[in-house]
């Protein structure tokens, strides 16, 4: 059985700051090191429940986050970036389900620190008028591969926001939000608990879970935080602007839609 688990940190357990998921500060390296904790935990949930081969993508920023060193031995590691399926790169090596760690709700929600795929750029994004997170857009992503989505984690406003979309999944709450950059947190240490024993049911019930999957043509909103952004991303000829803030394309799949959503948040550093 073969398992990608896809890592975020944002919504790790006692990580509730700008600052620790920036690169370049000691809050940074703390939380990068719940985050591998996090991460192995979850792999050894995963092994305890039957998994024979598993993959763990770091999925935060420049996608180099996650220890190499402290990683469970039982795993192999995607670093670095740009990769054309992002969050969900192994995907497309064959596994039969993926695991959500340390992800957060979609912009404009009221989780801790709540975006999608850019803070700078996207305000929110819709994809067949289903309006989406990064756990939706790539779980929709993972759907066309066949892959579906057994189990996530972050907090509350993570859980409540995708439990629709994976009916079947086990989605583990480690803390509650309270703001944007405040809420409640379990310790670590029961954090680590928790998503061990979660990854474990998860895989019991794999055979009851169902991949999320979208119809194409892909239609996709972007409503961008600016106007000057908007000008920005309509130099891609693909793009039809709505109005000041709000674009649209067709897109063949969701993979081709993810990739023009990098593309553009790739694009948006010009004007930072």
């Amino acid at each position: 059985m073969k398992i990608l688990i896809s890592v975020d940190i944002e919504g790790i357990a006692g990580v509730f700051h700008p600052e620790q998921v920036r690169p370049g500060n000691p809050e940074y390296e703390r939380a990068r090191r719940l985050m591998t904790a996090e991460a192995n935990a979850v792999i050894e949930g995963a092994l305890a429940g039957g998994a024979s081969d598993i993959l763990v993508n770091d999925s935060h920023g420049g996608f180099r986050n996650l220890l190499p060193d402290l990683l469970h031995p039982a795993a192999s590691q995607i670093l670095g970036k740009p990769r054309l399926l992002g969050m969900m790169s192994g995907v497309e090596t064959g596994v039969d389900g993926v695991m959500m760690v340390g992800y957060h709700g979609r912009a404009q929600s009221r989780g801790i620190l709540a975006h999608t795929i850019n803070g700078f750029s996207f305000a929110r994004i819709w994809l067949n008028n289903q309006e989406l997170g990064e756990a939706g857009i790539y779980g929709a992503l993972a759907g066309e591969f066949g892959a579906p989505v057994i189990f996530g984690s972050g907090d509350d406003v993570f859980v409540a926001e995708n439990q629709p979309l994976f009916p079947h999944a086990t989605l583990v709450s480690v803390k509650t939000a309270q703001g944007a950059n405040s809420g409640i947190s379990l310790s670590p240490q029961n954090a680590l608990a928790l998503l061990k024993d979660g990854a474990a049911t998860a895989i019991s019930k794999l055979k009851d879970a169902r991949p999320f999957v979208l119809q194409p043509t892909i239609k996709c909103k972007l409503q961008t935080q600016s106007p000057a952004l908007a000008d920005l991303f309509c130099q891609l000829p693909m793009l039809n602007r709505i109005d000041g803030v709000n674009l649209e394309f067709d897109a063949p799949s969701v993979q081709y839609a993810v990739r023009i959503l990098n593309s553009l948040s790739a694009m948006s550093f010009m004007l930072r």
